[in-house]
């Protein structure tokens, strides 16, 4: 079958892989129809992780139709069309039964490769290497899909493919977000980064009740898509004092909950003023209310210097992270999706064929032609 593999430090290939097959009997076998870029790959495709290696297939948000089953299979049956959760988890274990799969025990493919250098050990995913589960991902024809009563969910009819491939990682983590911040009616929110996640963030926040969503970026393509639809108040950080905005946006305290969800880009996008720097959790902390919470999401730096420690506990901020979602979540977000309650379509701002998926990448990495998301289709 034809995948999408990293090659080396910022070259993707189309190649001939071997297909997947059933390992035990808790798996499916799915027949990929959409999978999505993904801000978590971005470091991969730069040579960041030593553990990547060549024709490893990427991907950790698809859907597809179930075409074969193993016998232990007891939710899903061939023709299913089904999203498949980006974190891999065995459903059994403490960690997944108090509905954290994304710290999942059992789900990962090599625990002697867990990085000893800042003690990572990452429960299983799709589309990353050995030290995050080794599973191969979604931009492919098929992929394997172990544990599938706990991580496959049955898409509604009523759900289009372009919205409910979004299921997989960014509208979960977008609601853990917002879950993770407590988020409340009449709080007010702001976020740092107008990609994906941070939009699914904001209209995670509105359907929480937030009184004001405040987002910050520099593409103005992205912020008029996040005013549009989730309701968010843009602020360019290029023409805008942040801070005295968020001040004066939330009565002059401060934002009630804090969310950076840039990511962690290439260290070649680290130069200059910009909202994937790490400047940006700093931001984030000195602009929170005293008392409130900032979340940091996605893929960070295993270390970050001068961070403002002083200002967590001086304001008594509480602070929360998360590197991918659990399961929990994506049932009910599909339930949403069918109700129109969320729209996630508009983020799939580039349709392209799987051939064509590292100039997909390119787009992505460079938010080239305004891609928010590059979605392929083998």
């Amino acid at each position: 079958m034809r995948a999408l593999c990293w090659v080396a430090a910022d070259e993707l290939a189309v190649r001939e892989v071997p297909d997947p097959e059933l390992r035990n009997e808790r798996d499916v076998i799915v027949r990929v129809r959409r999978s999505a870029t993904c801000g978590g790959d971005l470091p991969l495709l730069a040579g960041r992780d030593p553990l990547l290696r060549a024709g490893d297939v990427l991907g950790a948000e698809f859907l597809g139709e179930v075409v074969e089953v193993g016998p232990g299979v007891r939710r899903h049956r061939t023709g299913d069309r089904v999203v498949v959760g980006a974190s891999v988890a065995c459903g059994g274990c403490w960690y997944c039964r108090q509905g954290l799969h994304a710290c999942c025990d059992n789900a990962h493919a090599d625990p002697a490769s867990v990085d000893p250098d800042w003690e990572r050990s990452d429960a299983g995913c799709f589309g990353r290497p050995l030290a995050a589960g080794g599973f191969a991902g979604g931009h492919a024809e098929y992929v394997r899909v172990p544990y599938a009563d706990v991580g496959a969910f049955r898409v509604p009819d009523a759900v289009d493919d372009d919205r409910a491939v979004f299921a997989a990682d960014a509208a979960p983590t977008g609601w853990l977000a917002a879950e993770l911040g407590a988020v409340r009616p009449g709080d007010v929110v702001a976020i740092w980064g107008a990609g994906a996640v941070g939009q699914l963030t904001a209209r995670a926040a509105v359907l929480r009740g937030a009184a004001r969503v405040l987002m910050v970026d520099r593409h103005e393509d992205r912020l008029r898509m996040a005013e549009r639809h989730s309701g968010a108040e843009p602020l360019d950080y290029r023409r805008t004092d942040v801070a005295a905005e968020l001040r004066d946006r939330s009565g002059g305290r401060g934002p009630d909950v804090c969310v950076v969800a840039v990511g962690a880009p290439p260290p070649d996008r680290l130069g200059g003023r910009s909202a994937d720097r790490p400047d940006a959790r700093r931001e984030a902390v000195h602009a929170c209310r005293k008392g409130g919470v900032v979340v940091l999401l996605g893929g960070m730096d295993g270390f970050v210097d001068a961070f403002p420690l002083g200002a967590v506990t001086d304001r008594r901020l509480t602070l929360r992270g998360a590197r991918r979602p659990d399961l929990r979540d994506v049932p009910m977000l599909l339930d949403r999706m069918a109700r129109d309650e969320l729209c996630t379509e508009h983020l799939a701002t580039h349709r392209l064929p799987l051939e064509h998926g590292p100039q997909g990448y390119e787009l992505f990495r460079d938010r080239a032609d305004g891609c928010v998301r590059a979605v392929f289709t083998p």
